[in-house]
């Protein structure tokens, strides 16, 4: 099924944000960073049945534009950008679930906005500061950047599967990641490295404003995403809060991967609150 999105714009500051709404009911946004609206077309779709669904490109990436592209993105700054979205479309508070750096910018939505998020799903937050060996993993990711600013793309890429402890036969990286490629997707890629990676991967959530929060917080992990980094992280930020880790189909896109099981799960978990 697919549904008649609306598109339209909203100005903040420093950047002017793409953002698509289909529905109609209670809201629920679907965030990623870098992952942008297309992403989550398909779960959109199958929720906005009876939900006013909102996505959109986080900042700087795709068609969400920036003022200065030499600013990093910050996830308080993703979280204010969404905390203007919401309060644009005027129909919260939300369910708000966010993917990987996306689960990092919801923890800081709830954290500075809990009026605005009835129920917030981080879904696999790259929190790498949670975990023990977060000075090894905050140094290769330095690596990691170095590598890709010296135009070793596809070593830059190597890396990053390394860190997330990704396992993918090197013939799948050179096809996604080498040969003609959208310049869109290079510009996207470039803005990730330089940009929106470390601020993300870097920030710390304040447990005590998020244990106090209003918001319903949900950590999701996906069934099949084994051990992971984000796996790691999530149940750190879960022990971290005091709460068990809540499973979904798939792996760490299982949103994307399988839209319908992800729909059916992320129905039962709002029905649960």
């Amino acid at each position: 099924m697919t549904t008649t999105a609306t598109i339209d714009t909203l100005r903040v500051p420093d950047a002017l944000l793409h953002y698509e709404v289909r529905g109609r009911g209670p809201l629920v946004v679907l965030v990623g960073a870098p992952m942008d609206a297309r992403s989550f077309g398909p779960l959109a779709d199958l929720l906005a049945v009876d939900h006013t669904v909102l996505t959109t490109d986080p900042r700087g990436i795709n068609r969400s534009k920036v003022d200065d592209p030499d600013r990093d993105s910050t996830p308080e700054m993703r979280a204010d950008d969404l905390a203007r979205l919401i309060t644009h479309l005027d129909a919260g508070p939300a369910t708000v679930l966010g993917s990987s750096g996306g689960a990092v910018s919801v923890l800081a939505l709830v954290q500075a906005h809990p009026e605005l998020v009835r129920t917030a799903i981080p879904h696999e937050p790259p929190l790498d500061q949670l975990v023990d060996d977060r000075a090894q993993l905050l140094a290769w990711t330095d690596e990691m950047i170095a590598t890709y600013l010296s135009g070793d793309t596809m070593g830059a890429w190597r890396k990053f599967m390394l860190i997330a402890n990704l396992h993918m036969p090197d013939e799948v990286i050179e096809h996604m990641f080498g040969g003609e490629r959208d310049p869109q997707d290079i510009a996207d890629e470039h803005y990730q490295y330089t940009h929106m990676l470390k601020p993300t991967v870097e920030w710390v959530p304040d447990f005590d404003a998020l244990r106090s929060a209003s918001t319903r917080i949900v950590i999701g992990i996906g069934e099949d995403s084994g051990e992971q980094l984000c796996v790691r992280t999530s149940t750190a930020l879960a022990a971290g809060l005091g709460i068990e880790p809540t499973w979904f189909p798939g792996g760490h896109i299982g949103f994307a991967d399988d839209p319908d099981r992800f729909a059916t799960r992320l129905r039962e978990v709002l029905q649960e609150g």
